[in-house]
């Protein structure tokens, strides 16, 4: 057999490696490819979802930021902040948060549990002695913080009631309006009204989160605004997220659904909230420095600032919570209890978790827990896949309730329209 020339067999290694390394390399580059289109994809279903909105007049604004595995992957602001000024949405504009105050503020009842300032199941009357709401029948039943975080306490809202309600009647402020009330007396028109329910036998969603913020600020020894700043937004650097307004000139004007385009909202506004009853809003409470902190509704933000938030939490919680204490806040507490009107969901200590992803027709993974704002914002974490979107609006309700919500998250999971 004729030798192979060294030379030959020198230049046929090179050859197979060179060959080897294309075969080991074009996949990666496949993937790069197929991961970068499906970016372009993703950002195109977005666009179009936002856009479609803006367009249809049924949004005037929004900033939207979705987060993959710890990077901003997209964010957009799109439409107006000030319809009537011509005033454009800016990715940095301040929202009011309305119920999306709920999720910091329960977080910053679960630093105080994980240091043992307060224990989930401290009766409230702990912390507010005169918090004795009785049932219908007379009895002053046990609540605890457990009930307060997951809004199985038998409280409830003045918009679920009739105009002539307990809450009408004991001068309860939602929280949204300009009361002129202090947390403590808050609290205490809010025992004088009464339970709906018997603690721990029903959900419902409620103002659970007013009479959890006087239990926060009792036991940290600060006003609620200090406390929540000293325990959660601090720490988070979240330096756009608090109780009151401080640069109104980022803060985006507040529309209310209508036709042929939402309305602005005067101050005060009723809103009809969704067949149930009717809310009172007042654009003015951001600045205002009379009326109590609003632990369920008064908070402002940016969506930069809450997707930080939500990052912080779906990573284990540093440098504000320790993953295990996360775990309750994002997985469900409720038993077999099931929040009204989401029979796939369960409620955790602060979000409303997914269950049944099939029975909500969701593209979410199972565990995703969420939360959505009447005045127009939402958020969803799908821990998964490592997922986070904020979807903020200044539109209520279609921004937190209508479509715009699905139609994002739909574009985000490339489901077809």
């Amino acid at each position: 057999m004729r030798p192979v020339e060294p030379g030959f067999s020198r230049r046929a290694i090179l050859a197979r490696g060179a060959v080897a390394t294309l075969v080991v390399a074009a996949p990666a580059r496949s993937r790069t490819a197929k991961s970068e289109n499906a970016a372009d994809e993703r950002k195109l279903r977005l666009d179009r979802a936002i856009d479609r909105a803006v367009a249809e007049r049924r949004v005037v604004g929004s900033v939207v930021v979705v987060m993959q595995d710890g990077e901003v992957v997209y964010r957009r602001a799109a439409g107006l902040a000030d319809r009537e000024t011509n005033r454009p949405m800016r990715e940095d504009a301040i929202f009011r948060l309305a119920s999306l105050s709920k999720p910091i503020v329960s977080s910053a009842a679960m630093v105080l549990i994980e240091r043992g300032r307060i224990d989930l199941q401290d009766p409230v009357t702990k912390w507010l002695p005169e918090f004795r709401p009785q049932t219908a029948d007379g009895r002053v039943p046990v609540v605890t913080i457990h009930h307060l975080l997951t809004h199985t306490a038998g409280l409830s809202y003045g918009f679920f009631q009739p105009p002539d309600g307990p809450y009408r009647r004991a001068g309860v402020s939602d929280g949204l309006d300009r009361s002129g009330i202090g947390l403590d007396e808050e609290a205490r028109r809010i025992a004088a009204a009464g339970l709906a329910y018997e603690p721990g036998t029903q959900w419902g969603y409620s103002i659970a989160s007013d009479v959890l913020g006087a239990v926060i600020a009792k036991a940290a020894g600060q006003p609620l605004p200090d406390s929540v700043r000293r325990l959660v937004t601090a720490p988070l650097a979240l330096a756009d997220t608090s109780f009151l307004v401080d640069d109104g000139a980022r803060l985006a004007v507040p529309y209310l659904d209508g036709k042929p385009e939402p309305a602005r909202m005067e101050d005060p506004q009723a809103i009809p909230f969704r067949g149930l009853g009717v809310m009172r809003f007042s654009p003015a409470r951001a600045f205002d420095r009379t009326s109590f902190a609003s632990g369920g509704a008064g908070m402002v933000s940016t969506a930069d600032d809450y997707a930080r938030f939500l990052e912080a939490l779906r990573l284990g919680g540093g440098p504000v919570l320790k993953a295990p204490t996360v775990q309750l806040i994002t997985t469900s507490q409720i038993g077999d209890l099931t929040p009204t009107n989401l029979p796939a969901c369960g409620f955790g200590y602060g979000a409303i978790v997914l269950k049944d992803r099939a029975l909500a027709k969701s593209p979410q993974s199972a565990g995703t827990w969420m939360f959505n704002s009447a005045l127009g914002q939402s958020f969803f974490v799908d821990p998964e896949r490592k997922l986070t979107v904020v979807a903020f609006t200044n539109t209520a309700l279609e921004g937190g309730f209508g479509s715009f919500p699905i139609q994002i998250r739909d574009a985000v999971y490339g489901r077809s329209e």
